[in-house]
Formats: structure tokens, C-alpha cells, sequence
């Protein structure tokens, strides 16, 4: 079958497509990959056809934020969250939907997969089902489907017993954020040509596609009834070789546990924020090592001085560290929250930005970590939270029961036979047609 995969150009979306797309190349499909031009050679390498989205709804994947310097400038809050939304996902419907429009016609795709943020497939999920292919849409961060106390996403609000808890929040998300982002979204739909949305958008992916892989494991969602389309697949196997071992990979000898500590690819413009006093934090802790990835920016880019018993690196083979990691810090990337919880690695997160606030209470509400409810913690915050999850075993026995729920997910299976059956379905009402 032929397959087009369109992807948000981020690392947090590409990553599990790659992964997405190495299961369906295995089986014999042929991929084609539509993102950023960033991730042109490691598509080609693994034997997909590459495609660019439009210039204009690319990004800097080095510097994400180089054409919004504002992301950097605005603290954390529903101004900051509703320009963010704006900005990086709704303004790009029309440049992505047209793109997209245009691989569709030079190729007659059997199904259509699009990550939870690319947005421009909106005006294709509005059509009739019976005038466009399947599609399919993998969800790259938290699940959005409304909770039973209407907390709004994005927010990292615990569950509570009823709206009436979270009301004035409702209330201002609605007016600074809601309504001005459907009204934005809205006129874009209308230009196309379709009909406007009545709910987010990132729940109408959930709602309209014929079959939503949330990249998770049950146990990570807030419970609540979700459409039947909804499945929870787990998370693609690391792509390996993705990254050398640094030189000092003998250090991780089992003598010291291990800390792995992260800003992500998209929020660690700013190292001051979790990198750096987490190195203050542990620098002092003669039975630690803690290990830093810089997510691809240079390791001098991190201000010193660097403790001794810190190793640090651009990039990491995650399928070699995690099995190593005692503790994950993190300022909570959805996708590596869920690598680690896969491997049983309990966890330290701290993060506001974009859909981290929302990924890291469901840290602390399942039980695999503690969430530091901050942008910016203190080293003493640090230290006693990894304190907290070494010395005591209960993190450890959850994030070891939320890897058991991982591995009795078969995600190479879900995604293979689920493939088949859309394919297969979609086209026997073709032929009765």
C-alpha cells in the first residue's frame, strides 16, 4: 500500500513517525514522509520518500523559536499559550493543507497518517468520508478529548470533582484563549472553502479521524469515555544508532546510580532553567552521575563551571541510556516522558511550556515521578526531589508497573493489522460504490 505520513516539523512529532514509518516499511508499504526539510536524510536513509512542506510552515529545529522571538520573552500563561497555539500550529492549516493537497494528487495514497498538531489536515477530516482516503492520526502529546471536570488542555490542572472547581479558569481560558483561536481557525476553514469547527481543534483530530493512536499506555490518561476510534498503541521502539556513544560511556559502570537529566529539543533555549541547577543541585552527591543531553545544541552552550561528576553530550542514544537511568529529569517532551516510563525509569519533571504542565500532573497524579509545579525550580527543589525518588522505592515500583503496561502493548501489531483493516474497509465501499 501507499501510504503518505504528514508530520509536524518538530522533533517531538518526526521521532515517532520514523518510528511509525520503520513498522509499515518492515511490512512492505511504501511511505511517503511529508515534514520539515531538517529530516530529509534520515527519511531517505531508512528507505522512505521524502517530500517538504511548504517554507512557510517550516521551522529552525536548532533554534525553534528564532521566528517567534516573543515564545522566549512572555512568562508562561494563557497569553503566551493562545500565541504559541496560534502561531505554530492554526496559522499553518493553509500552507500545510495545500501541500498536502498537492502530494495527494502526484500520489494515490491508500491511507493518510497525520501527527495530533497538523492541523492542515482539518479541511480533508471535514469532507465526507466517502470522497477522501482513510486517515489515521497519532497523538504525540497528552490526550485531547474533554475531562469530566472541564478542565481545559494545556493547563496542567489535576483532576477535581466537578467544573465548578476549575470555573473562573474555564471561564478566562474560554475568553483569552478559545474564542480567539476558533475565531482565527475559523477564518482560515473559510477560506478553504470548508465548514468551521465547533470544538478545538486538537479535539476534532480525535473526534474526525478513523482511527487515533495515542503514543501512551491507559494508566497515563485521566479516566474518561473516549470514542472508539481512540487506541492506546504505547510508544514506537527507539530507532537505533541515531546517535554515538559519548567517549565516556564506560563511566556508567553500575558504581554511581545514574541521572539523566533533559530540556527537550524545543523549550531548553534557556539551560538556566532545569540543565544548570540540576548540576548545582547534584554537584555535591559524591554517589550520583548525571548525565546531560543537550538535545542537539553544543555542550558549550551550557554555563559552567560543570561538576565532576556530570558528563555531558549534544545527543544520546536513548535506547543505551535508559536502560541505565535510575531517575529521568525532564521538563516534561511527552515523548521521552513515555520512553522512560517504558523502561520502568521513574521520574523528576518540571515544565510550563506548550503541553508540559499537562503531561507533568499526570506525572505526579500517576504515580512514576514528582512534578516540581515550576519553569524554573530551585537546586534545592532538585536535589530533594531525586533524593525523594532514590531513596524511597514507591517511584520505582510504579514506573516498573506502568513499563509492564508498555510491553503487554504489541505497537508494532496495533499498528501493522490496523493499517490492513482501514485499508481493506476503505476499499471494499469503493468497490461497492
Amino acid at each position: 500500500m501507499k501510504i503518505v505520513i504528514a508530520t509536524t516539523p518538530a522533533p517531538g512529532h518526526v521521532n515517532p513517525m520514523l518510528g511509525i514509518a520503520r513498522i509499515l516499511l518492515a511490512e512492505g508499504h511504501e511511505v511517503l514522509a511529508f515534514t520539515g526539510r531538517a529530516f530529509r536524510e534520515r527519511i531517505e536513509a531508512m528507505g522512505a520518500t521524502f517530500r517538504p512542506i511548504p517554507a512557510s510552515a517550516d521551522q529552525d529545529i536548532v533554534d525553534p523559536f528564532s521566528k517567534y522571538p516573543e515564545f522566549k520573552t512572555l512568562p508562561p500563561g494563557l497569553d503566551l499559550l493562545r500565541i504559541i497555539l496560534e502561531r505554530l500550529f492554526v496559522d499553518h492549516i493553509p500552507a500545510q493543507h495545500h501541500g498536502l493537497k498537492d502530494v495527494l494528487e502526484d500520489v494515490q495514497a491508500d491511507v493518510v497518517i497525520g501527527d495530533d498538531c497538523f492541523l492542515g489536515l482539518l479541511p480533508m477530516l471535514l469532507e465526507p468520508r466517502s470522497t477522501r482516503q482513510p486517515v489515521v492520526c497519532f497523538g504525540t502529546s497528552i490526550l485531547h478529548w474533554p475531562r469530566e471536570d472541564g478542565a481545559p488542555d494545556f493547563l496542567g490542572l489535576p483532576p477535581a470533582p466537578s467544573p465548578a472547581d476549575h470555573s473562573q479558569t474555564i471561564q478566562d481560558y474560554d475568553r483569552i484563549v478559545h474564542q480567539p483561536l476558533a475565531r482565527r481557525l475559523n477564518g482560515y476553514l473559510e477560506e478553504l472553502g470548508t465548514k468551521p469547527l465547533a470544538t478545538p481543534p486538537f479535539e476534532a483530530m480525535v473526534r474526525m479521524a478513523d482511527i487515533y493512536w495515542q503514543l501512551s499506555v491507559p494508566s497515563f490518561e485521566f479516566a474518561r469515555a473516549l470514542p472508539r476510534s481512540v487506541k492506546f498503541i504505547g510508544t514506537p521502539p527507539i530507532i537505533p544508532n541515531q546517535a554515538s556513544l559519548p567517549q565516556w560511556a564506560a563511566d556508567l559502570d553500575g558504581k554511581r546510580k545514574v541521572v539523566l537529566v533533559t530540556q527537550g529539543t524545543v523549550a531548553n533555549h534557556d539551560f538556566n532553567l532545569l540543565i544548570v541547577p540540576t548540576l548545582a543541585a547534584l554537584a555535591e552527591e559524591p554517589d550520583l552521575l548525571v548525565v546531560v543531553t543537550a538535545g542537539g545544541r553544543p555542550v558549550a552552550d551550557i554555563p559552567g563551571p560543570i561538576p565532576a561528576n556530570a558528563r555531558l553530550a549534544s545527543y544520546l542514544p536513548f535506547d543505551w541510556i535508559l536502560p541505565r537511568a535510575d531517575v529521568f529529569i525532564t521538563n516534561g517532551g511527552y515523548g521521552s516522558v513515555n520512553q522512560a516510563m517504558s523502561f520502568g525509569v521513574p521520574l523528576v519533571c518540571a515544565g510550563l511550556t506548550e503541553d508540559k504542565a499537562d503531561v507533568n500532573i499526570r506525572v505526579g497524579w500517576s504515580g512514576v515521578g514528582i512534578d516540581l509545579r515550576s519553569n524554573a525550580p530551585t537546586p534545592q527543589a532538585i536535589r530533594q526531589s531525586v533524593r525523594t525518588v532514590l531513596d524511597t522505592d514507591r517511584f520505582r515500583r510504579r514506573a516498573l508497573l506502568m513499563s509492564e503496561e508498555f510491553r503487554g502493548i504489541d505497537t508494532r501489531t496495533e499498528i501493522s493489522s490496523d493499517i490492513r483493516r482501514l485499508s481493506a474497509h476503505f476499499g471494499n465501499r469503493e468497490h461497492a460504490a
